[in-house]
């Protein structure tokens, strides 16, 4: 079992870990905070894990005697916890809720307490904001001020106010989780060094890591592919899996999911997600962020959910709020019932246009309406897993009879889904719609008749152009005569019916423009949806009782995102039709939605490449960018599962279905498909027998079990990780090497040099390392220097656990567009003092051993897009010491602080282009040194060695940020606080 609870720690460590929720008095200028508030929040945050799988017996029997064995600090926090209320801010709402047979569920911050009708008009999205702030409310962290915010959201919203938000849990993928561990295993190697206990460090909120992102495609077609797979998945990954599973037992309060388990998002929905915590007896809205955008599909459920970035993710565990801006809520009304033959696909891609059409980047979406009847949690959960393809930052689904109901279905107690309905029917957190609504206040509003909806596919590059599937053919040709771009391939009209043939394993084929050469049924996006699962079964069924089969080079695959998948494709009777049709079971995780579609035959490849053929892919992901999916297809769509095997059967996407056969059956009469498409009722009769509670309790109730690999990497035992030098995947960070117990204060930037200069819209992706390791970049001949082949490079992705590659692929975007260079493009920067031309990463490390500051020069929305931790973390361990902007794109900005970098922007209307500013001077900031002179968004001056002269508005935006400022970064500033209890 690899699962580490506070509920084994030792009483002392416990207390100790949760007490640095707060900051100690004498780092900050606020007021110390009480320790009955102290106490009080450390029995709120500890032993979080007793709630955690919620339906399972054997985990309440497991558990039963390390509650016994801690049972004296629970006695000392449950007299406490009587007190406790009378230190709050919000004491006057404290209150029970009571159990209809007698007794009580627990106690809860009570919103309808409060009388105020602004609540009721609330989303109900915002309501679990403002449960979180009410809770949380300490008047440093969360003030009462920011609760008023948030209630007066009618009005504030408009205004981008930012409020905090304290998640009530993380969820951690492998590639992102790697790096978070990380940083914890060397933020108690520097406890160790300060001479403090150094199991302190601990994350102070429940933590998930499933390993879903490191399984390929290699194998295919098989009956052995699962066990074929996670062989050289492990292989590749054994190191960074040891590491894992040493984090799962070293640290408290992590569940480590081992490969082959399943998907982060289905296995959150189907099994981590609580709706409603009850730690201890307090009663609490579920919440959750993710370091994968994709966190979304929990929102489905009902609880609040969405990706962030690694630095906000460790913020979090670590019991810092998260700041944000309170956002606008766009309220979707949904109608009517989907036609018969219509999918849960069919609807999230036409959701998906819309979205992007209305605009919704940086919003809520709540879903309402008479319509959400007809959805069921799985056709919830696929539009809001979508969120991050139509730019919202939630699409959100409030709990409803709906909702209780998949809480049953996937093994949940009657006790614990009777507990869930009371809290929030009397928080007013419930939707009944048999009841008559209240009108609630949107920012603004759309609406869908589920009846529009028609059979569609998205593509061929991107998720939002979305192509009803009676204009697929005349899309395709659309796309194939248009210059090159989103819609268009620019092939000339004479080549567009080119036929390549090849031999396939000393068999003839051949291959034109629009041959399906991958058809992947991967993604959470789908698999968790039994609906569409089974659907695609049956058509598989149907094709094979007519004689149809897929042609033998389209690389087909089934990789589900939790093993009930299997467990109701196996009870129906089902899979062996999928395996017929070469749809055998290849893995658990990610997969081809992610890239790791694996390699495709060598002579269908040579057919492509030597042709100059378009080849597609057709998955039932969320992406479909180019390159993406596989590097040979360039023409990539999204369908739904049923869809995905329909294209499979055809051989191409250049097919009118409605007035084009499929193939031929065993007869030779033509085969359309609607002759192999089932109808709703079919589908919905094979769910009904086949999906079960029991299939959901069994996965689940083993699935921390591992398996006989996982299970064989040995590790160590101790709580201090052992660092090997010699590793290229795990490395010991420097950000605490010299720290001491003292704070070092604002750090002062003096004669730095421009390591930099930057135009508008600089990205993550461009500032972050991802993809590939190019091999002529530093990162490259880092690894060839020790020995590792460039065959054996591996992505930056898996190598995010070394912070000296990561920080050779700082900056190291093949698209760089840096104005010392003059107009030439790349990942290069001018060296001042010498002006050698120099890789920004040699550039960096030739500043830091003169002992030279840097500084980096940039326009507007410096930091969009994806939220990478290492877009912060890169730049520091390469000495950039502040970066003056026009304007930051909200999450980097405060991971820059979280980082211990200065964030500035120029006065409205200046930019170094107008105030005459190369980049080759040397700037000073004339910041205090004094912290307690510091205050948030206040005004500074710059100069230059030239005599230039300007003032910068300073971004720490809150009193929390400038204590981080204080210490050289959130991680420093905690490990003080914690080396003080």
């Amino acid at each position: 079992m690899y699962i580490s609870r506070a509920a084994a720690s030792s009483s002392r460590s416990a207390l100790f870990s949760f007490r640095s929720y707060f900051p100690s008095s004498s780092s900050l200028r606020s007021p110390p905070v009480s320790s009955h508030l102290l106490l009080r929040r450390s029995f709120l945050t500890s032993l979080p894990r007793l709630s955690h799988c919620l339906h399972s017996k054997p985990f309440q029997i497991r558990l039963g005697s390390q509650i016994r064995a801690v049972s004296p600090v629970l006695d000392r926090l449950q007299r406490t916890f009587s007190s406790m209320a009378s230190e709050h801010p919000f004491k006057g709402i404290f209150t029970t809720l009571p159990k209809p047979g007698g007794g009580e569920f627990g106690k809860f911050y009570s919103l309808p307490a409060l009388n105020d009708p602004r609540i009721d008009k609330l989303p109900y999205s915002i309501r679990i904001l403002l449960e979180s702030a009410i809770r949380n409310c300490d008047n440093f962290q969360v003030t009462k001020e920011d609760v008023e915010k948030i209630i007066d959201w009618e009005n504030t919203a408009p205004k981008q106010v930012e409020i905090p938000f304290k998640p009530a849990r993380v969820l951690l993928q492998d590639f992102t989780g790697v790096p978070a561990v990380v940083d914890l295993a060397c933020m108690r190697d520097a406890m160790n060094k300060l001479g403090s206990d150094s199991n302190k460090i601990n994350p102070l909120v429940p933590v998930d890591l499933v390993i879903d992102h490191s399984v390929q495609v290699d194998v295919a077609r098989s009956e052995n592919a699962v066990q074929a797979n996670m062989e050289l998945e492990f292989q590749r990954n054994k190191e960074r899996f040891a590491f894992l599973k040493w984090g799962s037992t070293a640290f408290q309060n992590m569940l480590v999911v081992p490969p082959g388990s399943g998907i982060v998002h289905q296995v959150n929905l189907e099994y981590l997600g609580r709706v409603v915590f009850n730690t201890q007896g307090l009663l609490y809205p579920d919440s959750v962020v993710g370091t994968d955008s994709h966190t979304t599909m929990i929102d489905g459920l009902g609880v609040a959910g969405w990706g962030v970035g690694g630095i906000e993710a460790e913020a979090t565990m670590l019991g810092q709020p998260m700041s944000m801006v309170l956002p606008g809520v766009v309220g979707f009304n949904l109608s009517g019932k989907l036609r018969n033959g219509v999918t849960a696909t069919d609807l999230v891609l036409t959701v998906t246009q819309i979205l992007r059409k209305h605009g919704v980047v940086g919003k809520f979406v709540e879903f309402y309406g008479d319509g959400m009847s007809e959805l069921s949690l799985a056709d919830r959960a696929t539009i809001a897993n979508m969120s991050p393809e139509y730019g919202a930052t939630m699409g959100f689904f409030p709990v409803d009879h709906v909702t209780l109901q998949y809480l049953k279905l996937t093994g949940r107690s009657d006790e614990t889904v009777a507990m869930i309905e009371a809290y929030l029917r009397a928080n007013n957190m419930f939707v009944d719609y048999s009841e008559p609504q209240q009108e609630r206040v949107y920012s603004s509003y759309l609406e869908l008749n589920l009846d529009s909806v028609e059979p569609c596919i998205s593509g061929p590059k991107r998720p939002h152009d979305r192509v009803p599937l009676k204009e697929m053919k005349a899309d395709w040709h659309y796309c194939l005569d248009s210059k090159v771009g989103f819609k268009g391939f620019a092939i000339p009209k004479e080549a567009q019916e080119k036929v390549a043939k090849f031999s396939f394993n000393g068999q003839p084929a051949e291959l034109k423009h629009g041959s399906v050469v991958i058809a992947a049924i991967t993604s959470c996006t789908n698999t968790s949806n039994p609906s569409v699962m089974l659907g695609a079964a049956l058509v598989a069924k149907k094709a094979c009782e007519l004689g149809l089969q897929v042609k033998p080079w389209t690389k087909t695959s089934l990789a589900p995102g939790s093993g009930v998948v299997t467990k109701y494709l196996l009870k129906s009777g089902l899979q062996k039709f999928l395996n017929q049709q070469g749809f055998n079971i290849v893995g658990y995780g990610c997969t081809t939605c992610i890239g790791n579609s694996g390699e495709i035959d060598e002579s269908v490849g040579a057919a492509i490449t030597e042709n100059d053929i378009v080849a597609a892919a057709v998955l039932s992901g969320n992406r479909n960018f180019e390159g993406r999916v596989h590097p040979l297809t360039r023409a990539n769509y999204l369908a739904s599962p049923p869809l995905v095997v329909a294209y499979a059967l055809a051989g191409t996407v250049n097919i009118d279905f409605e007035t084009e056969p499929i193939g031929k059956d065993k007869n030779g009469k033509d085969v359309f498909l609607r002759d192999i498409w089932p109808t709703t009722e079919e589908i919905a009769q094979v769910v009904q027998s086949s999906v079960l509670p029991d299939m959901f309790r069994a996965t689940y109730e083993s699935i921390t079990k591992g398996n006989p690999m996982w299970n064989q990497l040995s590790v160590p035992e101790n709580t201090l990780y052992s660092w090997d030098p010699k590793s290229t995947y795990v490395h010991e960070p420097p950000y605490f090497k010299d720290m001491t117990m003292d704070p070092p204060g604002p750090s002062s930037v003096k004669d730095a040099y421009c390591l930099l200069n930057l135009g508008d819209s600089i990205t993550t992706d461009h500032i972050s390392p991802a993809g590939s390791i190019h091999k002529d970049s530093p990162a490259a001949k880092f690894l060839l220097e020790r020995g590792v082949d460039r065959k054996d490079f591996n992505s930056y992705g898996s190598r995010r656990g070394n912070d000296e590659i990561m920080a050779r692929g700082t900056f190291a975007n093949i698209r760089l567009v840096n104005k010392l260079l003059n107009g030439e493009v790349g990942p290069k920067t001018v060296h001042i003092p010498t002006g050698e031309k120099l890789s920004v990463f040699d550039a960096a490390m030739k500043y830091k051993a003169a002992g030279e500051a840097t500084i980096i020069l940039a326009g507007a929305e410096y930091g969009s897009g994806s939220s990478r931790d290492w877009a912060a973390k890169g730049p520091m361990l390469q000495g950039v010491k502040a970066v003056i902007s026009k304007s930051f794109e909200r999450i980097h900005r405060s991971n820059l602080v979280g980082m211990g970098i200065i964030p500035l922007c120029f006065k409205s209307g200046e930019d170094a282009d107008s105030l005459g500013l190369t980049g080759k001077e040397r700037y000073t900031i004339h910041l205090p040194t004094d912290i307690s002179e510091i205050r948030p968004g206040q005004d500074v001056t710059v100069t230059t060695d030239t005599g230039k002269s300007f003032t910068c508005t300073v971004r720490f935006d809150t009193e929390v940020e400038l204590a981080y400022f204080n210490h050289g970064g959130i991680l420093p500033y905690v490990i003080r606080n914690l080396s003080k209890q």
